[in-house]
């Protein structure tokens, strides 16, 4: 069996798929996705299937070394975002090709279904209780919102207690039955964090997620080691070297990584093996699209730290499409008792409705990052 093409299509409402064939029918699917910069990364898939074009597609390993460390520069976003779909992809070909599920292949599952999370938004404490209640009552027993909006190096009192005054009515609106994560989006520095950090540890959070960005997490360590809440992060690292000092630090209680942007299933199962190693859990991140979930839900199959699983389904971003549309059996997500249960099907356990992936590539999206500013006019961080 050879690959004979790589297709990629860059869909609404801001995703990218990718489609691998090979000359025996046999085709797989990847979601090689970077929010915002589809297209660059589409163009990184072009230049990469140089290579595999007439390779055996079975040889998933051979080939992530390849084009890890051929190109002699490696790492960072768009590269290791491109290596993640054409990983998934061809785990999804060797899974179809021996009829059975890619965790299957990787040794089997050790469980058969996995906790899901959704987000909940709303600007101020009503709306906010009103999303959380609205959550559990679509049978979700946790969910994630983001803690706050721009935040200044150095922020106000009255911005702190509007932070905490938000988390506290989805606490409200839902009980202490029902777990509550806070994404900091790595929008705070370290003056704040150590702030917020204290003040919502009453609210008896699931964790605090990107409390500082990652490449601040040395300066912060003293603080994040204190913090009686669970602390995430992981979703802007690509690589397990990138992993190896946030691990060390023992700083970090749960990880992230992306299999769309941390070169796909077969990396990521390598770095969730060594959180294993530091007792650290796993939450893989995924605000994406159906192929990007399904290949995470075959890596929580086989991964023992593993935990709870993020999930797309109405989130905000989803403007003109949504998780549901692209396949054409909505049954692999299927969420009961706030747990989906892990796709059996070949491969990643999802069909993709290609005709209709066609015809929403044909519109395509130019979705970019919103551009925050303070109130002094500075950039902030989104």
């Amino acid at each position: 069996m050879k690959i004979t093409k790589l297709t990629t299509y860059q869909v609404p409402p801001r995703w990218l798929f990718l489609k691998v064939e090979t000359d025996e029918g046999v085709t797989g699917w990847g979601e090689p996705a970077l929010e915002g910069r589809a297209a660059t990364v589409a163009a990184a898939v072009a230049e990469l299937s140089d290579y595999l074009v007439g390779k055996d597609p079975r040889r998933i390993e051979d080939h992530w070394q390849v084009l890890y460390r051929a190109g002699f520069y490696r790492g960072g976003p768009v590269l290791m975002s491109a290596i993640a779909g054409i990983d998934q992809a061809l785990w999804d070909i060797k899974g179809k090709w021996h009829g059975t599920s890619v965790a299957e292949i990787m040794g089997g599952p050790v469980r058969d279904r996995i906790r899901v999370y959704t987000w909940i938004g709303g600007d101020r404490p009503a709306e906010i209780a009103a999303a959380a209640a609205g959550a559990v009552e679509r049978g979700f027993t946790a969910m994630k919102m983001n803690g706050m909006a721009e935040l200044q190096i150095v922020d106000t009192t009255a911005k702190v207690a509007a932070i905490v005054d938000n988390v506290a009515a989805a606490r409200a609106a839902v009980g202490p039955g029902i777990d509550i994560a806070v994404d900091f989006h790595g929008r705070v520095h370290r003056p704040m964090a150590k702030v917020l950090l204290r003040e919502l540890e009453p609210l008896k959070l699931m964790f605090i997620e990107e409390p500082v960005r990652s490449e601040e997490l040395d300066v912060f360590l003293p603080q994040l080691a204190a913090a009686s809440t669970p602390i995430a992060l992981g979703e802007r690292l690509y690589s397990r070297w990138d992993f190896k000092s946030v691990l060390a630090s023992g700083a970090v209680d749960i990880i992230q990584p992306d299999p769309s942007h941390a070169g796909g299933i077969s990396e990521t199962r390598r770095i969730a093996a060594m959180a294993e190693a530091y007792d650290t859990a796993v939450a893989l991140h995924c605000p994406l699209g159906p192929i990007a979930l399904a290949a995470c839900l075959q890596l929580d199959a086989c991964t023992h730290n593993a935990f709870i699983q993020e999930q797309s389904l109405g989130i905000h971003y989803n403007v003109g499409n949504d998780l549901l549309d692209y396949i054409t059996e909505p049954g692999p997500f299927a969420y009961s008792a706030g747990y989906v249960t892990i796709p059996t099907g070949p491969g990643l356990g999802i069909d993709v409705n290609e005709d209709y992936v066609g015809e929403r590539a044909r519109e395509g999206h130019r979705w970019r990052n919103p551009v925050w500013r303070h109130a002094d006019g500075s950039v902030a961080e989104w």
